[in-house]
């Protein structure tokens, strides 16, 4: 991973306030991705941190299929909040299999099958994720410690592995939850050990 000599970082100006958006390019993939770092003031140790996948379709036409977008706009809130942290929005849509291949399980949960089971029907791993190019900037940024916006424990996993502390943790859970989507975040809590705690419907 390294920051492109000929894409210095240029300002964002953001319903959120000021970023500073930049270009990690994946040299050790074989498929050619720009994923983005954005960053908000001057991150330090234990500033926020936000390792985003892509969900084009969550992140930009407001699915409720799943909560991506909803993570994304919380996490971008919460950093505005403190005028400080870091977004790195990795290009690894639908959990690692592209957005093709995430039609196709959208198609079988159609059909009945959980996110899990469609991702297995097709061939994949729940997730083929992995946070390689996160991690790389977070060290290129002499970030040590991090407190990580996140539900997923592989994230926290993938960076304590890595020899960086994250010193909390901070879920990210909508207010709001229609069935479709709720019937989603239980599956990933009871079959990828997402930290989920879902409000009690009967409240």
């Amino acid at each position: 991973m390294h920051n492109s000599s000929d894409r210095p970082p240029v300002q964002l100006p953001s319903k959120y306030g000021l970023f500073t958006i930049s270009i990690l390019e994946d040299i050790q993939s074989t498929v050619e991705k720009e994923h983005c770092l954005l960053t908000m003031g001057t991150p330090k140790d234990d500033c926020l941190v936000r390792i985003h996948s892509e969900c084009l379709t969550g992140d930009l036409f407001g699915s409720i299929r799943c909560d991506c977008g909803t993570q994304l706009e919380m996490s971008l809130q919460k950093i505005a909040e403190e005028g400080e942290g870091i977004v790195i929005y990795l290009r690894q849509e639908g959990r690692g299999i592209g957005l093709s291949n995430k039609l196709k399980a959208y198609n079988l949960q159609d059909r009945g099958l959980d996110t899990v089971e469609a991702n297995l029907e097709l061939g994949y791993e729940a997730d083929e994720r992995n946070y390689r190019v996160a991690v790389e900037a977070l060290q290129k940024l002499s970030i040590h410690s991090v407190r990580l916006l996140s539900n997923n424990p592989l994230k926290v996993q993938a960076l304590e592995h890595a020899g960086i502390r994250v010193s909390e943790r901070i879920s990210l859970v909508p207010k709001n939850i229609p069935p479709l989507l709720r019937r989603y975040l239980s599956t990933k809590a009871e079959k990828m050990g997402h930290l989920i705690e879902l409000p009690d419907e009967s409240k």
